[in-house]
């Protein structure tokens, strides 16, 4: 991408990630475009549509999906079903199918280099311990493997290699976006950050609180690090700051609150960009 161009990061955050239609549907109707599109884990997925369909259409093609059947799948079973499935895999509750199918139902069989808009999403490679960026090859390969949560998914094996959840090494790609020559940059987080964190109080919040810190200190020092003449803006969630809760982390598979998350998320946006006035008639 050229110097002065625009870029949207999408950052991670599991079913958060629905804030991210909101956002798009907000920006869209406020005439903006990118010129690149950086992601990461759920914000690769979203951000692979953006890159892929006409722009007109994103947000409603991505909030079907994340209202359809498919999604439900992606981390259906019960307890037992879960137990089950880590038992035979050794490294996962869940298969990697349903995603993998999900993705190829929206973007097919293309390459990275060949969308229209050009895409980049992270994920950690094991072998290495290295941030790795997708840049060419199957759309539907690069996503699997920047959203493989650990734990949850199994890593996702390219050409010889292992890859876990880019939110393992860089959860909000700000930085990603400004070496890439980025000159306006809108960011796309799904609002954790902005959730004060605690001490752990329960044997799991240990591992969580941990991670919160690791992937705040990137953004904050990518954010920290953008030089003067770059413009950013970092679109509002509409979910105000409510208190950082573990609990919520565990309930990865909850669904239902995607369409609140998507109009909250749009009405912020809007607002933010100036689409429409604070008594809520159109600018």
């Amino acid at each position: 991408m050229g110097t002065g161009g625009t870029a949207f990061v999408l950052g991670g955050g599991g079913v958060l990630g629905a804030v991210q239609i909101g956002m798009l549907r907000a920006l869209v109707e406020a005439g903006i475009r990118p010129d690149l599109v950086v992601g990461t884990s759920v914000g690769a997925l979203n951000g692979a549509v953006l890159a892929a369909l006409p722009a007109a259409e994103v947000a409603d093609r991505l909030e079907l999906a994340w209202r359809s059947p498919g999604a439900r799948e992606l981390f259906a079973g019960g307890g037992v079903a879960r137990l089950r499935h880590f038992a035979s895999s050794g490294v996962a509750a869940h298969s990697p199918a349903p995603l993998r199918r999900m993705i190829g139902e929206i973007v097919g069989e293309r390459r990275i280099e060949d969308l229209p808009v050009p895409f980049t999403c992270c994920a950690a490679r094991i072998e290495d311990a290295a941030e790795h960026w997708f840049d060419r090859g199957p759309v539907v390969d690069a996503v699997l493997a920047s959203a493989a949560v650990p734990g949850l998914l199994p890593p996702a094996e390219i050409d010889g290699r292992h890859y876990l959840d880019g939110g393992l090494v860089n959860s909000i790609p700000l930085g990603r976006a400004v070496e890439l020559g980025a000159r306006r940059v809108f960011v796309l987080q799904v609002g954790r950050v902005d959730q004060p964190l605690r001490p752990p109080r329960r044997p799991w919040e240990v591992a969580m609180v941990a991670f919160e810190i690791a992937r705040r200190h990137r953004y904050a020092r990518d954010l920290a690090a953008v030089p003067p003449d770059v413009e950013v803006h970092v679109l509002p969630t509409g979910g105000g700051t409510p208190r950082w809760d573990s609990r919520a982390a565990l309930r990865y598979r909850a669904t239902g609150a995607t369409g609140h998350r998507v109009a909250a998320a749009y009405q912020a946006s809007a607002k933010y960009l100036g689409i429409y006035s604070d008594d809520g008639s159109r600018a």
